[in-house]
């Protein structure tokens, strides 16, 4: 998108080491941060020799006492530090002193030695103990720390050849023209199907906002003369068209749904695109079994209908003239996205309490490969933090889990599962890319046929993968219902018409769920293109301002870009001219000033200018960025609390993996705004609180400096409050000043 930017790097961008999960397999190498420009200046054999000036990522104050000399306070911050990296993978850490030459070699061997194992991680299946009889607890493997955990070799399957309905589901199969799977799946009217598709290739549509139990919805349907959607409530799943086997499970977990529940129900089950912009850890479960339960009614609904099906023709024999439509090109007909290896647990957990399977095959390598019950965070982390990060939050793993007649078995091959679990990183792995085409063997680089028929995307936990490598995301999305390489033992005679006619993707429902919306998200929400239509729920905002929980003056000062392209120029060019001079200026008085930087390429220009330009020559500074190894980002709070740093450059993704509590922070520029609401509360509410009860600054002297322009409208929402945002983007003023 333009003028925001890739947040990760070319593979991964979320994780380096465990601590810092901005490095290692993405964001361009370890030495991109903090410690990226250092120079190579030095002297020779001749004598010293002048290249010009000397890049410094940073620049320290002399203190009269001997560096070797630590005082109390920062000896204790050092080892604060020390403990908060403990869980960072302790072999990651040399490698943060690389330089950056040096780490980009290394990171691209790395990436050509992994690249041709991703094909095969995702079609092979590695025997587990049952079936070769080994007791793996007691077997001492030295390559154990190397092995894919999701590694699968099982032989791909045709398509579904039962003929035997469950006991209890004889009848459950009956067509009900009021069932959203019958309208929009089974039976959906071509005609209004071929004007909508039509609509959706001119992006026209009709829009229609409403509110509805205190939330905002956008709603848009194909069709500028088409009758927008009339939002309506759910009191419980009795409104609800579920498969016999889930209906008293459903009623058991949530036999009445709450405000929120009653307005997300009926657009999820009647299969419009949905982003909901409200995600918290205490609405998190109750979301997670929505969409869960959702997903399994429509596989088994699917699979049902297929069986159905096999037994008639089965019936009828050769000579029938039943000719069912009932099959995609491939079995896979839910994709769900997920950050973390515990979010796969907890979608797992989900699936099993509202299905109550007989059995569940592979469970125990399940367990081993993705629970991690070591609690690893108090309670002192914020909530979020720990819903994020608490468990094994592994974010390089995919899954495929089947469902048989009273089995889930987990571990399956792709082309033979129901659903599919998966990172973004873990995904696009799997898929491939052309640079792994093999030509000796004329094997492809891509494999993406798994994807062809997936009839419905979760992502949820949007905002922490934003975090991760967007790019993951749109490369997935690029390769969803698209005409199969290969045949897999299609049965092309029962591939439903709008699969044959290519219209695949004007069928599939792309649900998101985050904590809050952002232009990637509206925008990949905006690329679907639902023949059903899409809707948009979020919140009122009150406005992170009121939420801080101390006093502080907040200016908020706005400035000019003539397009969202010349953004970046237009930020830097008022930074420089409207905050520097102040801070050069008062540099005395200007200990204690954190600069918050979201973008990490806005992050590195400032920093390169903090150490290349004249006009901040005397004044010293430090940085944290997602790439700064724990002694590193130590030493810089150290320095900053004491003062040999004035200016501490502060990355948004360093404070989302991270969330360091900065002391000694006594004014906060915010170069730009974070998405995350949060982080403005923790770092301006937070930071300040804490140095007023340090002693630092007086009750209420604490200063915030927000640059913002008209593209930054959905932060400031949240920031200011949902009444406020509309008048400081139209108003002719400049400045607006909170207390």
């Amino acid at each position: 998108m333009p003028g925001r930017g890739n947040r990760g790097g070319p593979r991964g961008g979320s994780r380096g080491s465990r601590g810092f999960r901005g490095g290692g397999r993405g964001g361009g190498g370890r030495g991109g941060g903090s410690r990226g420009g250092r120079g190579r200046g030095g002297s020779t054999r001749g004598g010293p020799r002048s290249y010009g000036p000397k890049f410094d990522s940073q620049r320290v104050a002399e203190l009269e006492d001997s560096e070797d000399e630590v005082s109390a306070e920062e000896q204790s911050l050092s080892e604060g530090s020390a403990s908060e990296g403990e869980e960072s993978d302790e072999e990651d850490e040399p490698q943060a002193s690389t330089k950056p030459y040096q780490a980009l070699m290394q990171s691209l061997a790395e990436e050509k030695e992994s690249a041709p194992r991703a094909k095969r991680r995702k079609l092979e299946h590695q025997p587990t103990a049952a079936e070769t009889g080994m007791d793996v607890d007691s077997e001492e493997d030295p390559d154990a720390g190397d092995k894919d955990l999701d590694f699968v070799e099982e032989p791909e399957e045709g398509p579904e050849t039962d003929v035997v309905l469950d006991e209890d589901e004889g009848d459950s199969d009956d067509e009900d023209l009021t069932d959203p799977f019958e309208t929009h799946i089974v039976n959906s009217d071509p005609v209004e199907v071929g004007q909508r598709i039509k609509a959706v290739k001119s992006k026209d549509y009709a829009t229609s906002q409403t509110e509805l139990n205190a939330w905002r919805l956008t709603s848009s349907v194909p069709g500028a003369k088409s009758k927008p959607h009339q939002p309506q409530t759910m009191a419980g799943p009795a409104g609800l068209k579920l498969k016999k086997k889930l209906v008293d499970s459903a009623a058991k977990l949530r036999p009445n749904f709450d405000k929120l529940e009653q307005v997300l129900y009926p657009p999820t089950f009647g299969y419009q695109d949905m982003l909901f912009c409200g995600r918290t850890p205490r609405n998190a479960q109750s979301l997670r079994r929505m969409y869960c339960l959702h997903a399994v009614n429509h596989v088994f609904k699917t699979r049902d209908r297929v069986i159905k099906n096999n037994a008639k023709l089965a019936k009828e024999g050769e000579e029938t003239t039943f000719e069912p439509r009932d099959q995609g090109f491939t079995r896979p007909k839910i994709l769900i996205l997920l950050p973390t290896r515990q979010s796969a647990v907890h979608v797992v957990n989900t699936i099993c309490s509202l299905t109550e399977p007989d059995q569940q095959e592979h469970r125990k390598r399940f367990d081993d490969s993705y629970l991690d019950k070591e609690s690893k965070f108090g309670a002192e982390r914020p909530e979020d933090f720990r819903d994020l990060f608490e468990g094994n939050d592994d974010d390089m793993f995919r899954l495929g889990v089947k469902f048989t007649r009273k089995t889930i078995k987990y571990f399956a091959q792709f082309y033979n599962s129901d659903i599919l679990l998966a990172s973004p990183l873990g995904l696009r792995m799997a898929i491939g890319s052309e640079d792994n085409h093999d030509k000796k063997s004329k094997q492809k680089g891509v494999d993406s046929d798994f994807l062809s028929s997936i009839e419905m995307v979760i992502v949820d936990q949007a905002d922490a993968l934003l975090m991760q490598n967007w790019e993951h995301i749109e490369y997935i999305f690029s390769y969803l219902n698209l005409q199969p390489s290969e045949a897999h033992g299609c049965e092309f005679n029962r591939v439903r018409e709008w699969y044959l006619n290519n219209q695949a993707a004007h069928y599939r429902q792309t649900m998101i769920f985050s904590a809050f919306n952002t232009p990637e998200l509206a925008e990949l929400q905006r690329s679907c293109g639902n023949w059903a239509g899409r809707v948009r729920v979020q919140p009122e905002y009150a406005g992170a301002i009121q939420e801080l929980g101390t006093k502080a003056r907040q200016t908020f000062s706005r400035f000019d870009a003539a397009s969202i392209a010349a953004e970046p120029d237009a930020r830097f060019e008022y930074f420089t001219s409207a905050v520097v001079p102040t801070l050069v200026k008062r540099q005395r008085d200007m200990s204690g000033t954190l600069i918050f930087v979201p973008s990490y390429l806005d992050f590195v220009r400032v920093r390169n200018y903090f150490a290349t330009s004249p006009a901040v020559a005397s004044l010293t500074f430090g940085v944290i960025s997602e790439y700064a190894d724990v002694p590193e980002a130590s030493r810089a709070r150290s320095h900053f609390l004491n003062g040999r740093h004035k200016v501490l450059l502060y990355t948004e993704r360093a404070h989302h993996f991270r969330r360091y509590a900065l002391a000694g922070v006594q004014r906060v520029v915010m170069y730009g705004l974070p998405d995350n609401p949060v982080f403005y509360r923790e770092i301006v509410g937070g930071y300040l609180a804490k140095s007023e009860q340090d002693s630092r600054i007086e009750p209420g002297t604490g200063s915030v400096r927000v640059l913002f322009s008209r593209y930054d409208v959905l932060k400031l929402e949240r920031i200011v409050g949902s009444k406020r945002v509309g008048k400081m983007i139209r108003e002719k003023g400049d400045t607006f000043d909170f207390v």
